[in-house]
């Protein structure tokens, strides 16, 4: 299938990975010591905090000499000292709650699923938002959608790009990417046409007998029960064939296509295969399976390849939210799922109307049972969808909202910092399975399988420009999935973690997109920390007190960034009393990072990795604080923050200026504090020092990159000398917008004859304006 223009493959990094192969599916069963090891862990944790209370604190303030002075900075080395060991120790506890769930998990046997699922038909919407991005990045996610084994399948591209670009390499990726639908379903419709024949004949054949679960052919001999086993093995070979042909037609640039052409294509074609070796042998055999059995095969086979791929884009209607941001993009596809709407014509663009009857209106929007959420960077392995639907559908999940697999990184990175920003997300995985544990699980946005009747029961509504606009997914901060997380919690509504690796996500590959990525995850957790209290408040009131276990795992997933960056550039930048260190603060980190360091290892990643995790951290600091300062500026002035969206593109990403120098400043000032400690004989600090400038030294020569920053530097000193140059006809259609919007302010909104001040004309007003100009 032809598909846009590829960009050059990314060379690779020296110190990058060569491993492509995925993580395992199924987590390995942890041993009974690594169980007990993590527990002590836990335990010396907390007995190296009391120790280090009692010896060093109270030792020093019942001493002589512990000043008004020396008063403060025990206090604030203490409540430092006392929030990073809890963040370790929350580390600790998730781990633990990760193994016991690797070890209690027994997988689904595939034929239950396919039991299940023949009487339980229940219909899913995969909601696939993006903004600007690669075309051939959103087509391999639409593709992992649409060859989901999955009876009723919707695939839907939020496509959220403006409709009408001035720039031509812009219009013509929105074209390519506007088409990636009727490509894909243009490719399904001949595997479609020929497995809905085939298991249409074949229950056309054996009618009533396939209810039978045991019931065997109804044409009699071996020899005939054969000719059936071997023909359905045909088609499963056919599959097969036909999905390798289409990975061995990928144009593998870099390891995320060579993921979806192994993991996601030909994945799926050895499964297939080795169904139909199994047939075949079955067949030679003499043998036949159960009718009934051989019903649901031949239903795997159509519902692999019937999938419905279509494209929406709510920025060609006025009538739907505009704002810039992945959770009003999903909002206003959800509010109109279930009704049939008429197109009418206004001055500000189309408007959708609500009519009654279906056939009355120009779009029609199917409901669903399910949703499922995937960011356009993401892969989902084959069976993604029944293992996460059947667990929502078993007895005693019927309050379970959301359902997920927290995403692994592609392996095979080719540049050191998507290497370890990947590690990080790998180590993120177990925590995410062991805060499930402990019922404090929370909706990670990009991927998951949600009962849209629990979004029902959250969302909010509020009148914009006489249109009602639909909240189901919060938009109050930039971490929308966290926040709608505590909302369903006040519903009575849980979320949970399937403790399998089902789904992949693209890791930054360069400083510039994961500076956005990691200020966009430090940003909001502040915020909605009062939520979660009230929460709790609640649910003491009603008699059901929140675990506390949960409350700190939940506290410390939203706060930890805030207080860990603030802590460290204390530590970093204050000359605090030698008398206040001990080895009894080492020892309660010590647990924390060498749990981390196993962590790494059962990943597939070095354990020395631990080190180059913290200097990665180090140079990240600007970023997490810049993120923690947005959330404190959003609290005081009520203003939301601006959703920046992490470039899923292949070139590289330029960095702002100041998160260039900012590393540069943190070796400079740890080198400073060395030297100043050295001279003052602290040794503890001067160590410390020496320890972070070491480690932040080699992050940035291997992370950052001296030639990068020097590019990235020059290019933010000399941005403001370029004006980029409109395409002609752009600059056309632009001269007489002020006057278009004059008229249409006066008869439509009636500001001027109201009286009222004139205000700057919003985005979506000059789109409108510019495209009515463009095309009158």
């Amino acid at each position: 299938m032809p598909v846009h223009a590829l960009p050059p493959a990314r060379k690779r990094q020296w110190g990058s990975e060569r491993r492509t192969t995925p993580l395992p599916t199924i987590h390995a069963r942890p041993s009974d010591r690594k169980v007990a090891y993590a527990r002590i862990a836990i335990i010396s944790t907390i007995m190296s905090w009391v120790a280090y209370v009692v010896s060093t604190i109270l030792r020093q303030f019942m001493g002589v000499g512990a000043d008004y002075g020396f008063t403060l900075q025990a206090v604030s080395y203490l409540v430092i000292v006392t929030f990073l060991t809890f963040s370790a120790l929350m580390y600790l506890v998730a781990r633990l709650g990760a193994l016991t769930r690797f070890t209690d998990h027994v997988r689904v046997p595939r034929a239950e699923l396919d039991r299940h699922f023949t009487g339980h038909a229940s219909s899913m919407t995969v909601l696939v938002p993006s903004y600007a991005e690669e075309p051939q990045v959103v087509r391999q996610t639409l593709w992992s959608a649409a060859l989901q084994e999955y009876p009723s399948l919707r695939v839907v591209l939020l496509l959220d790009d403006p409709p009408h670009p001035a720039d031509p390499h812009v219009a013509s990726r929105l074209d390519a990417t506007r088409t990636l639908g009727e490509g894909i379903m243009r490719a399904l419709a001949e595997p479609a046409t020929r497995f809905t024949v085939a298991s249409d004949a074949f229950a056309r054949e054996h009618g009533d007998a396939v209810d039978e679960p045991d019931a065997r052919p109804a044409l009699g001999t071996a020899a005939v029960d054969a000719i059936a086993v071997r023909e359905l093995a045909g088609h499963y070979d056919w599959a097969a064939t036909w999905l390798r042909s289409m990975a061995d037609a990928e144009a593998a640039t870099d390891h995320v296509d060579e993921f979806f052409a192994t993991q996601i294509l030909r994945g799926l074609a050895d499964e297939f295969e080795l169904v139909a070796n199994a047939l075949v042998v079955a067949a030679n055999e003499g043998e036949a399976p159960a009718l009934a059995r051989m019903s649901e095969l031949y239903r795997r086979l159509v519902w692999t390849f019937q999938a419905e791929v279509t494209v929406f884009e709510r920025k060609l209607y006025s009538s739907l939210s505009h704002e810039a941001n992945k959770a009003m993009n999903l909002n206003s596809y959800i509010g109109l799922m279930g009704g049939s709407y008429r197109q009418e014509s206004a001055a500000s663009g189309i408007v959708l109307r609500r009519v009654s009857e279906a056939h009355r209106g120009d779009l029609v929007i199917p409901d669903s049972e399910y949703l499922l959420t995937l960011d356009a960077d993401s892969l989902l392995l084959r069976d993604y969808c029944l293992r996460l639907v059947h667990l929502l559908e078993e007895p005693g999940n019927e309050r379970v909202a959301v359902t997920q697999t927290p995403y692994s990184s592609f392996r095979g990175a080719g540049s050191r910092i998507e290497r370890l920003a990947g590690a990080t997300t790998d180590l993120q995985h177990v925590l995410h399975q062991g805060m499930s544990h402990f019922g404090a699980a929370f909706w990670v946005g990009a991927n998951a399988v949600i009962r849209k009747r629990a979004l029902e029961d959250i969302v909010e509504k509020e009148m914009v420009g006489g249109f009602e606009v639909r909240r189901y997914v919060q938009d109050r901060t930039v971490i929308e999935d966290t926040e709608s997380s505590i909302d369903l919690g006040t519903h009575g509504w849980s979320i949970v973690n399937y403790p399998e690796r089902l789904s992949y996500s693209a890791t930054p590959p360069d400083f510039g997109s994961l500076i956005v990525q990691r200020r966009r995850w430090a940003n909001g957790g502040l915020l909605i920390l009062p939520k979660l209290i009230r929460q709790a408040s609640e649910r003491r009131r009603a008699g059901s007190r929140m675990p506390l276990t949960e409350m700190a795992l939940r506290i410390n997933y939203m706060g930890s960034i805030a207080w860990a960056s603030v802590g460290l550039v204390l530590m970093l930048a204050f000359p605090y009393d030698s008398r206040l260190l001990s080895p009894f603060v080492l020892l309660a980190a010590l647990p924390y990072f060498l749990a981390m360091a196993s962590d790494l290892r059962s990943a597939g990643y070095k354990r020395s990795d631990v080190l180059r995790i913290y200097g990665f951290n180090l140079i990240l600091l600007p970023v997490q604080l810049a993120g923690v300062l947005k959330s404190i500026q959003q609290a005081i002035t009520g203003k939301k923050i601006p959703f920046a969206r992490t470039p899923k593109v292949k070139n590289r990403t330029a960095a702002p200026v100041l998160y260039v120098l900012a590393p540069y400043g943190i070796v400079l000032f740890s080198v400073a504090t060395l030297y100043r400690d050295y001279l003052a004989h602290n040794w503890g600090n001067a160590a410390f020092a020496a320890f972070n400038a070491v480690l932040a030294t080699w992050a940035i020569f291997a992370y950052l990159g001296l030639w990068n920053s020097l590019v990235d530097v020059w290019l933010g000193l000399t941005d403001w000398l370029y004006v980029e140059k409109l395409p002609r006809g752009a600059r056309k259609a632009a001269q007489p917008v002020v006057a278009e919007l004059d008229w249409r302010s006066v008869l439509y909104h009636g500001r001027e004859v109201a009286g009222e001040t004139p205000r700057d004309p919003a985005p979506a007003d000059l789109e409108t304006a510019r495209r009515m100009v463009a095309n009158p």
